[in-house]
């Protein structure tokens, strides 16, 4: 059997795309996988906030027309990037197990968040981190950091910011993770949705594709975590212009969301949602209603 996996072409993406691959092969000793390396609008653009020119999704959308079109079988994406609701037609065939989900900070001062100077100046292209920094240190100022993972660490090695936040997942996945100064914990920043996990998309009419996806990548435990992430971020409604973060995690048996909304100012509204890992879709609308009545 011949499979086809699309991927965006950055370092980190590769290897996320190379790391299935290995794992179907793995699986299915006879299976042959080749990549398909696609340029999204996302990866063009790059001087340009996401939220002016139609956000995450064009991380995706290209990638999500090659498996319409049948030039693809599978998709690797990071499940942070993939757009609450899919395209048409198309699903996801598997939820990988999580990579560390926390936010890191990289700075060229010792102590974290606390030791960098009055008024330092942080690169990063999410408001969602740019909120949550605000509202423990709103003395920061921040700019524009966008790219792959390795230019973005490049632009910190030189000098252009006292420090940037990137996800720790990319920096672990890349073997980048010496650079980071602190892990951001989560109770003081939450997540993206879905952020260190990875998704594995295809069509509704491939079967037998999904089937051997969900064989060798799929993880039963952590599929409820990232449900209730993503339940609530379709739910919230928000866009890349609105800070939304959302990590969900197992207290005992019970699955817990914890979620909030913000204000770039630094102002962010939270609530935790407990309740069993089945109804992990209707924990992430509960915690969205929350939000929204607040």
């Amino acid at each position: 059997m011949k499979l086809t996996i699309a991927t965006r072409g950055s370092e980190l993406a590769l290897w996320q795309a190379r790391h299935v691959q290995q794992r179907l092969t793995i699986h299915r000793p006879t299976l042959q996988c080749e990549l398909l390396v696609i340029k999204t609008t996302g990866d063009k653009i790059l001087d340009i906030p996401l939220a002016d020119i139609g956000g995450k999704a064009l991380f995706v959308k290209e990638i999500e027309q090659a498996l319409l079109d049948g030039a693809a079988d599978i998709a690797v994406h990071s499940m942070k990037d993939v757009p609450a609701e899919l395209a048409p037609g198309l699903m996801l065939a598997a939820i990988t197990s999580r990579e560390v989900p926390n936010d890191a900070l990289l700075s060229h001062f010792a102590g974290g968040v606390a030791g960098l100077p009055q008024g330092a100046l942080v690169g990063t292209a999410s408001v969602r981190r740019q909120c949550q920094l605000a509202a423990l240190r709103p003395d920061l100022t921040f700019a524009l950091l966008r790219g792959n993972v390795p230019t973005r660490v490049a632009k910190w090695q030189g000098g252009e910011f006292a420090a940037i936040v990137l996800a720790a997942a990319g920096l672990t996945r890349l073997g980048l993770s010496h650079h980071i100064s602190e892990l951001l914990p989560i109770d003081a920043f939450l997540p993206a949705a879905g952020q260190g996990v990875l998704g594995i998309e295809t069509r509704d009419d491939a079967p037998a594709v999904a089937k051997l996806a969900i064989a060798a990548l799929h993880d039963a435990v952590q599929a409820p975590c990232t449900v209730a992430e993503r339940s609530f971020l379709l739910a919230i409604g928000g866009s890349c212009r609105t800070p939304i973060g959302a990590y969900a995690d197992y207290q005992g048996v019970a699955l817990r969301l914890r979620a909030m909304k913000g204000e770039l100012g630094g102002a962010t509204t939270r609530v935790e949602v407990v309740g069993a890992p089945a109804d992990a879709e209707a924990i992430g609308q509960s915690a969205a209603r929350q939000l929204a009545a607040m």
